[in-house]
């Protein structure tokens, strides 16, 4: 019987898709090396597939003023709200718009924090003293405050806005940090080498000296979706961000406020069910920052 052999195109059409399931294998080991960190990507996992998933299955929610405010039932497991629409089904529509701002606005915020911070340390001089100056002016606003006067003259409905008005309140901090951190790495050998070949200060930055910080910037961006989440659901309970788009665990925590739900007897998970469920996603995406930083950090890192 002849050998069967593989010709070279079908070895390089196979190598990357094995290179890719090898990648995801070892991301995955280190993934579960953390049993607190694992718990938090597979709580992450299951809040972003109902979120994004759960709509398309669940029927309408319409209102029945004949049953407003009742208890946890077999036809509506977490009771009713002040429209006697189904709670469960609003928890299942209402974070969408949550994880969607949270995670947009801390791009865009790392972004701007990575660009800006890099080029302070690394350029220094003038560069320098106008970043660090720029981040004192907005760290020196208090955001919460701001975000109400803004609220005041813009509606902020629109994601895309909500995020780059959150993201312009939440780059300072880790511009900070990553200038400190560059200043340490722009002495390293490896730079230094870089520099001798005038490889550019794009190169340099972008390619030796960022990859570098890829576990204090992962972790940051964590903590910068959970402060944007943060933000956006203060807007939601005070009212000032009213979300077109659908409902909202914010929006469920103004109005179960605003409308006395917290004086009937049936309406305990109206007021809870949406505050546990953005507590439960802040502590998942805080403790899933623990194995990303086993797998990004070579200190951490154990074979």
């Amino acid at each position: 019987m002849a050998e069967t052999t593989l010709k070279p195109e079908a070895l390089t059409t196979i190598n990357p898709w094995w290179e890719m399931l090898t990648e995801v294998g070892t991301f995955f080991r280190g993934m579960t090396r953390n049993r607190a960190g694992f718990a938090g990507l597979i709580v992450v996992v299951l809040i972003v597939l109902i979120e994004v998933l759960g709509p398309f299955f669940t029927p309408a929610n319409p209102t029945d003023v004949a049953h407003i405010y009742n208890g946890p039932s077999g036809v509506h497991l977490f009771g009713t709200d002040s429209q006697g629409r189904d709670i469960l089904l609003e928890m299942i529509d209402g974070g969408r718009a949550i994880i969607i701002v949270g995670a947009l606005s801390a791009v865009i915020a790392t972004f701007i924090a990575i660009t800006l911070g890099s080029l302070s340390a690394y350029v220094g001089g003038a560069v320098d003293a106008i970043i660090m100056m720029a981040a004192d002016i907005f760290l020196a606003v208090p955001g919460i405050v701001l975000l109400a006067v803004l609220a005041a003259f813009v509606r902020l409905e629109n994601v895309v806005l909500l995020s780059l008005i959150i993201a312009a309140l939440s780059w300072p901090v880790l511009t900070r940090a990553i200038r400190s951190q560059v200043l340490s790495l722009r002495e390293r050998e490896y730079v230094e080498a870089a520099r001798l070949l005038d490889l550019g200060t794009p190169r340099i930055l972008f390619l030796e000296i960022i990859p570098n910080m890829a576990s204090f910037i992962i972790m940051n961006y964590v903590l910068l979706m959970t402060g944007g989440i943060y933000y956006l659901v203060f807007l939601y309970v005070l009212g000032l961000a009213p979300f077109a788009g659908g409902d909202s665990w914010g929006i469920m925590i103004n109005l179960a406020w605003t409308r006395g739900a917290i004086y009937f007897k049936g309406s305990f998970l109206y007021i809870m069910a949406p505050t546990l469920a953005i507590a439960a996603l802040q502590l998942a995406l805080v403790t899933m920052a623990r194995s990303l930083d086993d797998i990004f950090n070579p200190r951490l890192r154990r074979v």
